[in-house]
């Protein structure tokens, strides 16, 4: 019999090659604009990197409120154009803000280099336990703690290749956000039940 306690439901483990694609449900992108960020309205005015695109879905939903979107990925979606975030020559402060859901295995080496790419601000999406690890609090929350945490109270469904509207998981997901030039200690906020307001028909049309 499958053992489907959540422990176990909750692993997801890919091969250290592998693309690790799970694409965002366009919902839980529009949570973090309309529920985290400060002042959305302005964000008309300022640029973003989506640096792990895959087919775009997170990318389209930015371009709802950003002015200019770059959306790239290390591989062939057909979306944007191939660049490995962790190599490519980005220059320091070149973006406003970084706003992706990096591959697990490599959300760490995302978010330090994020911090030096964006000028605003950087926004991760990963499950709620990147918060646990020694080693991830000695590499980035020890001296560089994110200013907002906002966990979603709803599971955020995510499916290996595609978008699911019916997909359903047993895995928590938080937006990590770190604001840059904010003086407050790290606030901790829940994304509330939001998918019913902020999912579109269209956001699950096979491109």
């Amino acid at each position: 019999m499958q053992n489907t306690s959540h422990a176990v439901m909750a692993q997801r483990t890919e091969a250290t090659d592998s693309a690790d694609d799970f694409p965002t449900p366009p919902w839980a992108t529009r949570g973090l604009i309309e529920h985290i960020l400060e002042d959305k309205t302005s964000l008309g005015d300022l640029t973003c990197l989506e640096p792990a695109c895959g087919a775009g879905h997170m990318a389209k939903v930015l371009g709802e409120y950003f002015g200019t979107v770059h959306a790239t990925d290390a591989y062939h979606y057909g979306f944007g154009p191939v660049r490995d975030f962790l190599k490519y020559p980005y220059e320091a402060n070149g973006f406003d803000w970084v706003i992706t859901n990096p591959p697990f295995r490599l959300a760490e080496d995302f978010i330090l280099r994020a911090l030096t790419v964006a000028r605003k601000g950087v926004a991760i999406l990963a499950r709620t336990v990147f918060l646990e690890s020694s080693g991830r609090y000695q590499a980035i929350f020890r001296d560089t703690p994110p200013s907002k945490f906002a966990q979603f109270v709803e599971r955020v469904p995510m499916v290996k290749g595609r978008l699911d509207r019916k997909a359903t998981t047993a895995t928590g997901y938080a937006w990590l956000v770190w604001e840059k030039g904010a003086a407050c200690a790290p606030r901790l906020m829940w994304i509330p039940p939001c998918r019913k307001v902020l999912e579109r028909l269209h956001d699950y049309d096979i491109p």
